[in-house]
């Protein structure tokens, strides 16, 4: 961008391995407004008390100038970070010219205009600025001025010579040296090496393994001499390197007072600069820097984690870790781990050893489930194109959809043991082989003894603590029979597919089977711990120990439960008679006062219970919208409990009996906090408070019935929508819903709104214990019910019954026909002192929440999911498509096309929903400038552009297959290859 806003597309030439500079190139053809002139590099002209300005955007204003005087020639070259880039083995100026972020990159000029330095960095604490000395700068545009002028799209390769040891130098004063050994004749020597006099000497001060010094030079060794040349300065050494690359070189060094003459062989730096890395689901991996191998003691070319992705981090495989060996076979290269990954299937699950540089000398073992082309796109390899600027990409090797034998099927993904094993499934709740019924009975049977000792072992721990022995009994009695009915979840999101305002990538908790059989099982757990169904879900059995993976069958539109199915022939026979269903009991529902015992598993897959009294069984919830919409409970009533585990602990209420009454959930919720700074001035404070907002987590019970009748409605088979669990199709309950958030309002209140003493004793007698009245807080936006009811309407009867809890409401709706049109209530509501009847429509949902997305110049655009309309509003102009999150770097994020916006336009085309903005984007080419209307959650419009990159963001969507229940990965558009 210049200065009268013209932008030009500029194309990396060259960055230097080591110091910190490069150059991008252009057309000058391309300008057509503007004349301008090069600035002239002058280095030499750099000297102490020099006057300069530093011309850029310092802070991000355009065109600052700071004003400045040269104090240091000799400043040690600044050390940014301990895990990233740092330049080395040369001076940097110095000058108190107080350059921030925005200046990086920009000309130190002197009062004639010459460029001297280059403005690299700075202190944040103080006014000092760091530049670049131009020295090697001029060398290497000398290089590129002997290939010509001329601009074409392919620019030829230019070749700059930069040799290396490996061997980091710091320049140190004579006092400093002499300490080290350093003999009077070598220092009379040294200060005479130049006519302005030295004042110290190039000292070693690391040197890193495996490269051409390693077991040669040592941190301490005082240089003198390189070919026979001696040598104190940065800028003399980097040209004798440079200039001898893959030759001997003779070093003379000094080691604590000894002299010493080495060997070595000056290596091309450029090898040990990665120029390609490997990208595979998320995770950029490459050989390992010499920067990084300078940072972190290890040997250039190992394989270096420089991002996690989904598949590591999933892993807890950290930044910065070396990988030494997967599925058993040793890593020493990258084409070493491309070759492995090659050979495993999609979801197997293999051991991957590592290092991290802050523990060198012990590796650490985790277990990696491969993820190669479900979530993201196949493995690529990315190498640099020098010539174009571009890093090209290619697949890493060829795709295998085959199980590869040998393949354990307990680690295979569901949709591969599907298919492996579709022949030998069989309809649990149907038909059983008598051969497992009996190994069933058998192993049933030993289990009961196994469990039935461990209760026995668990009471007198108990009886020694003093507690009755009644109480310990039934305690057992409940834990005994809930057992082998828990499953611990790990949740992991990939970040591709965070939807629907899911604030975190994992999540654990505790479920609950409510059905198994030897072809399905089904767990119920919370959606604070399965949010969405684009989901890696693992299950661990408190029953059996072994870890399978599950499948997200339903999410239930409005209660915080989610049903997750599992392969029970990955069991095996022994954990298939293990694992048992506990049994629900929705009715008669709990009351004040009932004894429930709260179960649930800890991290040691261990169950934990205590015996509990029930304070409130119908406790409505009030979670406020979250910054960034979510799901979140509404018109639910909770159970409350005298006491509980604490708000991390979840499980299931039962009653002595070990019968399930309610799951004991978890909940999320965003509080505003007010952070507190106070500043003392004399015998006063200034307060500064700011808002900002935090996740909270607390448990509560969700009562049984709305499980049942989902569970009923699975098994019990049906016509219509179905979902496909272990290659077994399924009914889907479909959930007829009135899309209206309610709050309760006690009978006290509602007569000072007017309400009449015939319609508060009618709803006493319908409900004599909650007296109260359900009220409108709003409807969701796109439904039925929108244009019909008020924010502030009480709802007083449903079908000409008074209704004053949310279960009389969906007991209505779950009476209505799914089939039937409209799918219609009459209700009667009081608004303003009126009573009024109005015929509503409800809506009818499934419980496969967002089931597509589109990734678009780095955003994730999706259908406005349940939480964003109920904001209650939707864009007039035929709705739109809702961007959910943004990728850092990608075009979006470069122009500001963030998160919770709807696209209504794009050039000027409507895109109300994914099928028409498919349709317009398609259309677009790579390079294009697109113009996008977009319009907030606050509803403000905004027109914005930005420039269309396919080569580095590929149009593609993720879509949930409900025949083959596994999500598809699909490109849209690409910059050269075929739209899929």
């Amino acid at each position: 961008m210049f200065l009268n806003r013209e932008e030009i597309t500029v194309h990396p030439l060259y960055r230097d391995p080591v110091h910190d500079f490069g150059f991008f190139r252009y057309d000058p053809n391309a300008i057509q407004f503007l004349d301008y002139e090069e600035i002239p590099l002058a280095p030499e002209a750099a000297c102490v008390g020099l006057e300069i300005r530093v011309v850029g955007n310092d802070s991000g204003e355009k065109v600052s100038i700071l004003a400045g005087t040269i104090a240091r020639l000799d400043r040690d070259a600044p050390q940014y970070t301990k895990d990233g880039y740092n330049d080395f083995n040369t001076f940097y100026l110095q000058a108190a010219s107080g350059t921030k972020g925005g200046s990086s990159g920009s000309p130190v000029i002197d009062w004639q205009g010459r460029a001297v330095a280059l403005n690299a960095g700075g202190k944040t604490t103080t006014a000092s600025a760091f530049f670049l000395p131009l020295e090697r700068v001029v060398r290497a545009l000398k290089f590129f001025q002997k290939g010509g002028e001329s601009y074409t799209s392919k620019w030829e390769v230019v070749s700059i010579p930069r040799g290396t040891l490996q061997t980091t130098f710091l320049h140190k004063g004579f006092d400093e040296i002499r300490r080290l050994g350093l003999q009077s004749e070598t220092e009379l020597m040294a200060r005479h090496a130049s006519a302005q006099g030295e004042t110290g000497m190039l000292v070693v001060d690391s040197v890193v393994p495996g490269g051409p010094a390693h077991n040669h030079l040592e941190p301490g060794d005082v240089l003198v001499r390189v070919n026979r040349e001696v040598i104190t300065q940065f800028l003399r050494l980097e040209t004798l390197l440079d200039d001898s690359v893959e030759q001997n070189i003779e070093l003379e060094i000094e080691r604590g007072g000894t002299p010493l003459s080495v060997q070595l062989v000056v290596q091309d730096l450029h090898s040990i600069t990665p120029a390609h890395f490997l990208e595979v689901s998320g995770a950029v991996i490459h050989p390992l820097s010499y920067q990084q191998a300078r940072n972190f003691r290890f040997q250039c070319g190992l394989v270096y984690v420089s991002e996690p992705g989904y598949m590591l981090s999933r892993a807890a495989v950290p930044r910065h870790a070396i990988i030494k060996k997967l599925a058993g076979e040793e890593i020493s290269k990258l084409e070493d781990l491309i070759s492995v990954l090659s050979k495993l299937s999609q979801g197997s699950r293999v051991p991957l050893e590592y290092i991290s540089y802050t523990d060198h000398h012990r590796r650490k073992f985790v277990l990696v489930t491969v993820d190669r082309h479900e979530w993201y796109a196949p493995p690529q390899i990315y190498t640099r194109d020098d010539s174009s600027g571009l890093w090209t990409v290619k697949p890493a090797f060829q795709l295998e959809f085959m199980l590869p034998s040998g393949v354990n099927v307990e680690a295979t993904p569901m949709e591969h043991i599907h298919a492996y094993n579709h022949q030998g499934l069989t309809d649990g709740a149907t038909s059983m082989e008598t051969s497992s019924e009996h190994a069933s009975a058998v192993l049933h049977s030993q289990n009961e003894t196994v469990m039935l000792e461990d209760t026995i072992a668990k009471e007198n721990v108990l009886l020694r603590d003093g507690q009755g022995a009644a109480a310990v009994a039934n305690a057992s009695i409940a834990e005994r029979v809930i057992e082998p009915t828990l499953v611990m979840f790990e949740v992991h999101v990939p970040p591709s597919c965070m939807l629907d305002g899911v604030h975190s990538q994992h999540f654990s908790g505790t479920g609950v089977i409510i059905y198994h059989s030897h072809s399905m099982g089904l767990v119920a757990v919370d959606k604070n711990t399965v949010a969405v169904s684009s989901s890696d879900v693992m299950l661990s059995f408190a029953a059996y120990p072994i870890e399978i993976p599950g499948e997200v069958v339903f999410l239930h539109p409005v209660h915080n439960f989610a049903l997750v199915a599992y392969d029970s022939s990955a069991l095996g026979p022994v954990g298939v008679s293990a694992v048992q269903a506990a049994e629900l009991l929705p009715d008669p529902a709990l009351r004040r006062g009932d004894s429930v015992y709260l179960v649930g598993l800890n991290r040691s897959l261990q169950a934990t219970s205590r015996k509990s009294v029930v304070t409130n069984p119908c406790a409505t919830l009030n979670i406020g919208s979250a910054d960034c919409p979510r799901y979140r409970a509404t018109n639910m009533e909770v159970v409350e409990l005298d006491t509980d585990f604490g708000s991390a602990f979840s499980g299931v209420l039962t009653d002595e009996h070990g019968r399930v009454r309610a799951i004991w959930a978890s909940f999320s919720t965003q509080v505003s906090t007010l952070n507190k700074k106070y500043k003392k001035k004399r015998k006063t404070k200034l307060k500064v408070g700011s808002n900002t907002s935090e996740d909270h987590h607390f448990v509560r019970g969700i009562p049984v019935y709305a499980i049942s009748q989902v569970l009923h409605n699975i098994i019990s088979g049906g016509n219509g929508p179905h979902l496909l669990i272990n290659g077994v199709k399924r009914p889907m309950p479909l959930i007829r819903i009135l899309e209206v958030e309610l709050y309760r309002t006690l009978l006290s209140k509602a007569r000072s709104f007017g309400l009449s003493d015939d319609w508060i004793q009618a709803l006493i007698k319908k409900d004599p214990v909650r007296r109260q009245v359900l009220r409108v807080k709003g409807c969701l936006a796109g439904s039925k019910a929108e244009n019909l009811l008020e924010q502030g309407d009480m709802v007083l009867a449903v079908n000409k019954e008074p209704v004053t809890c949310f279960r009389d409401i969906e007991n209505v709706c779950h009476a209505l026909d799914i089939g039937e049109s409209g799918g219609e209530l009459n209700m009667t509501i009081f608004r303003q002192g009126r009573e009024l009847d109005l015929v509503v429509g409800t809506d009818v949902r499934d419980g496969n929440g967002t089931t597509r997305v589109i990734n678009w110049c780095g955003c994730i655009v999706q259908d406005p999911h349940p939480a964003v309309r109920a904001l209650g509003f939707l864009p007039e102009e035929g709705h739109g498509v809702y961007v959910a999150r943004w990728c850092r770097g990608s075009p979006v994020h470069r122009y500001g096309l963030y998160a919770l916006q709807w696209i209504v336009e794009v050039n000027g085309k409507p895109t109300p929903d994914l099928d028409a903005f498919v349709n317009v984007t398609k259309e677009l080419e790579h390079g294009e400038f697109v113009r996008v209307r977009t319009i907030h959650l606050n509803s403000k419009p905004r027109v914005l552009t930005l420039k269309q990159d396919l080569h580095y963001w590929p149009t593609w969507e993720l879509r949930f297959d409900p025949e083959t229940a596994i999500w598809h990965r699909q490109t849209i558009k690409a910059l050269d290859c075929q739209n899929l």
